[in-house]
């Protein structure tokens, strides 16, 4: 996410109360200490969404239809849930940079199991093992920032780190699909294990130890269940992220096939949907400084009206073009919306209410995949257009009709970016 948008939203009390507090001032080893967390976030993102820009190549070596392709992004969604909620309480008073290096190793492994394995049920075992690490991460490194520098610079901190969110869609996935189109998918994967073994070097000799007093409890997670305004922001995530990755996960298909275009255009308009994306995080900040609610309604029907649009103009290039960016602006509106809500409906319980998010949202990724991959096997690269459009426009719909239940919320809302 963009580092000045995060700067206005996020707050070090999201943390989790921790020994060990940063020093008073913010020397050039914490600074780098963030650094090597925030080259992790960009590591992960760009190897969880890697397939997107391979996943034609993927689906003809590997002797599987596109839409089982697919799940090598649905798969590493469902266990990246129960990650984000086991390994946060499993983990309990261990050193967090102990947790983060063996997450980052994680990483290493996944990776060099799918550009190595032969077949397909491997190199799934492969992205499972990705889940571990993306769910753990998110579920831990968005507090780190607060603990390697002094309070006031918490906020930049957790910036620094998830900006590697924006950065990993704007320049790790279209990369990876260039590398894939010249070198082939194996080498992409290859690449990112490469990275994340630079990423694991850098966390082992720039981190300081992180120990801590208290390990994080999810008690609170069946209290938060019943309050009215968490389950309609569970219902909304699920709706937006459903509708985004049931169609994200199948645009390069449907940029091949249905709009006749090349893998280095399609590589562009990857590349084109990120920038849009990283505009539509500032965006997404300053609308919801002014309504979470019309933030959301906006985000589904930015995002529902493009992507339903794209199959009718898939003969135009231009058309495409224009709508693939206006999809990366809601793209970049959708964490922030969402986030914004479940916090503000939270307010009393945030950390647990930051691994509730985590594990719906990756539940909701997963199944967005999978819904998306059924639609293209039986009706068409397009329809997986349709069904995402379909998905986020209800989606605002719930939240234009039932989203006053959050009105009477007061206070700036406070958020810990997750991917």
């Amino acid at each position: 996410m963009n580092p000045k948008s995060n700067a206005q939203v996020a707050d070090a009390t999201l943390a989790t109360p921790l020994a060990g507090a940063a020093p008073a001032s913010a020397g050039r080893a914490a600074w780098l200490a963030v650094l090597s967390v925030a080259v992790g976030a960009f590591a992960l993102v760009t190897t969880e969404f890697l397939p997107v820009g391979l996943l034609p190549s993927i689906a003809a070596e590997l002797r599987v239809s596109e839409g089982m392709a697919g799940m090598l992004v649905t798969i590493p969604g469902l266990v990246a849930a129960l990650a984000a909620l086991l390994v946060t309480a499993g983990v309990g008073k261990a050193d967090r940079r102990n947790v983060i290096i063996g997450l980052s190793l994680l990483l290493v492994l996944s990776n060099l199991m799918v550009a190595l394995s032969p077949s397909f049920i491997p190199v799934l075992i492969g992205r499972a093992i990705l889940g571990v690490g993306v769910g753990g991460f998110w579920a831990i490194g968005g507090a780190l920032g607060a603990r390697l520098v002094p309070a006031a610079h918490a906020a930049r901190a957790t910036s620094v780190i998830f900006a590697g969110i924006s950065l990993g869609t704007v320049a790790g996935v279209p990369a990876g699909a260039l590398l894939g189109e010249a070198l082939g998918w194996r080498a992409a994967f290859g690449a990112a294990s490469a990275l994340a073994v630079l990423v694991t070097l850098m966390q082992f000799w720039l981190m300081p130890a992180l120990p801590t007093n208290q390990a994080v409890r999810l008690n609170q997670l069946p209290i938060l269940l019943r309050k009215r305004g968490v389950q309609l922001g569970m219902l909304a995530t699920l709706l937006i992220f459903i509708g985004q990755f049931s169609a994200y996960t199948y645009v390069t298909p449907f940029l091949i096939q249905a709009a006749g275009m090349s893998a280095k255009v399609v590589s562009a308009l990857l590349l084109a949907y990120g920038v849009a994306g990283f505009i539509g995080n500032i965006i997404g900040g300053w609308f919801v400084a002014k309504s979470v609610r019309g933030a959301l309604i906006a985000t589904g029907l930015v995002m529902g009206l493009s992507t339903l649009a794209l199959p009718f103009v898939g003969h135009s290039a231009a058309g495409v073009t224009a709508l693939i960016v206006i999809w990366g602006l809601a793209f970049g509106m959708m964490p922030i919306s969402v986030q914004s809500w479940m916090f503000q409906a939270s307010a009393d319980a945030m950390e647990s209410a930051g691994a509730l998010f985590v594990a719906t949202a990756q539940i909701s990724l997963a199944s967005g995949a999978l819904v998306g991959g059924v639609a293209v096997d039986y009706l068409g690269v397009p329809s997986a257009m349709l069904v995402g459009g379909a998905f986020a426009l209800a989606m605002a719909a719930l939240i234009g009709q039932f989203g006053k239940v959050n009105a009477s919320a007061s206070g700036r809302v406070k958020l810990q970016a997750v991917h």
